[in-house]
């Protein structure tokens, strides 16, 4: 037998009350995206009202930030649903098509959230007239914190863990994650991948894009954080995908596709496919930035 860490007693829930028969609760997992966006938001205006950190001062009045936020919130939520329906339960959407509303009951894909940001953005840009490389390297600047919280949130809820592990870190997690274990009469230990992704992708990067945005002028040189933002996130999904457990109906989708790459028995996973292009994204924009 060898150490392991319980998990914790923690509710999903924050707090739930019943009127008129039905049920309304706050789960941590929608408070990591309430608090999230507003320290998000809080960064941005932080970064707006410094105009010596900008190359023409600042690209956007603090007073169009509300509007902004519309659209990062729709982006979020509605590509982040659609990523998660069309990317993970295609089969059941398709015989129950008013599931897809049901966004209470969870289900958001991050790279579905990430391309329904780009495009609110996109369209933001357009519509305002603020430059769109400044936009964009302050957005990659003020994402992370969410991260940070909506991974930590996973962990609450006991959900997107790892791979078996007898390292002493590793965590007893309940439900499905204990019943998968091929070990009959031993604890299912495995590592806490939630964790791993939120110091990887909120702490670390979100720490080197602020450093580099507010104390190494950063965001006077437009699209370097943006890519920066593309290529850490992306490695670091990568990596964390290697002792994180692959969604069940995507263990590989190279196997499926003839692509089988045989990295410790295991082919590549939906989040690692996601994240290539990420990855070559950023290297993209650093070299178009750099002939410009």
């Amino acid at each position: 037998m060898f150490a392991a860490i319980p998990f914790p007693d923690i509710s999903p829930e924050i707090f739930s009350f019943t009127v008129f028969g039905a049920t309304i609760a706050l789960r941590w997992y929608a408070m990591a995206y309430i608090v999230g966006i507003a320290i998000g938001w809080q960064i941005i205006k932080l970064a707006l009202n410094r105009p010596h950190l900008w190359r023409n001062g600042p690209p956007m009045q603090v007073s169009q930030l509300e509007d902004l936020l519309t659209y990062i919130v729709v982006g979020v939520i509605g590509g982040g649903r659609l990523g998660y329906v069309f990317l993970y339960k295609p089969a059941d959407f398709l015989a129950a098509p008013l599931d897809i509303f049901k966004i209470w009951e969870g289900g958001l894909s991050f790279h579905g959230g990430f391309l329904g940001v780009v495009l609110g953005v996109y369209l933001f840009s357009r519509r305002h007239k603020v430059p769109l490389p400044d936009l964009a390297d302050i957005i990659a600047v003020s994402a992370t914190p969410a991260i940070l919280l909506v991974r930590i949130a996973n962990f609450i809820n006991a959900e997107l863990w790892g791979r078996q592990t007898e390292l002493p870190w590793g965590v007893i997690f309940p439900g499905a994650a204990a019943q998968s274990c091929a070990t009959v009469g031993e604890p299912c230990v495995r590592h806490p991948s939630q964790l791993y992704e939120a110091g990887l992708e909120g702490l670390l990067l979100g720490t080197i894009l602020i450093l580099l945005a507010f104390r190494f002028g950063a965001l006077k040189k437009p699209w370097l954080l943006t890519a920066i933002f593309f290529m850490g996130y992306g490695l670091a999904r990568f990596i964390v995908e290697f002792v994180r457990q692959p969604d069940a109906q995507f263990v590989s989708l190279g196997n499926e596709l003839g692509l089988r790459l045989h990295i410790d028995g295991y082919g590549l996973t939906m989040g690692q496919l996601l994240s290539l292009p990420m990855i070559l994204a950023g290297l993209t924009v650093i070299l178009m930035a750099r002939r410009r």
